[in-house]
């Protein structure tokens, strides 16, 4: 019987211990750099200072995309209705590392994957002499330059 036990008990520890515990699906997952595919415009991922992860809170589905302009836009495209509640983590243009979306700072200037120039720092990154933008700015930034580019391609046509 004191076998069992030990047994079970080391069982017990083992699976706990052995990476069968949840993942916060509130944080952003590893990417597959080069393979990963931006949802909106199925390009491959690679740039490693401009990603984006979008969660729904809900069910912890992550969404990847290649620029911030294609998350806000897909996001708008798509109607989400957890747009507001999205987890929205980006990667900062100095570091690479992810941070928070809605409490990045963004400049406007930068050259990034799909054009909309959008770029996120933190506080200590921000480049020096950067007027910072909000995350409310830079999405009006990235919709005026979305309706430019539908009135350039219009005219095209």
């Amino acid at each position: 019987m004191k076998k069992v036990f030990l047994l079970a008990l080391s069982l017990l520890f083992v699976l706990n211990f052995s990476g069968c515990e949840k993942k916060d699906k509130t944080k952003p997952i590893k990417m597959h750099w080069d393979r990963d595919m931006c949802e909106r415009c199925d390009m491959a991922i690679s740039e490693r200072k401009y990603a984006v992860q979008v969660i729904n809170p809900k069910t912890g589905k992550h969404h990847l995309f290649d620029d911030i302009g294609c998350a806000i836009l897909w996001m708008d495209d798509n109607k989400i209705p957890w747009k507001d509640k999205a987890i929205i983590w980006i990667t900062d243009a100095k570091t690479g590392k992810w941070i928070d979306a809605r409490k990045a700072l963004y400049t406007d200037d930068r050259i990034t994957p799909m054009a909309y120039g959008i770029a996120a720092f933190t506080k200590k990154t921000l480049p020096k002499g950067e007027k910072p933008l909000t995350l409310q700015e830079a999405i009006k930034v990235i919709h005026k330059i979305e309706k430019f580019n539908q009135q350039k391609q219009q005219q095209g046509k």
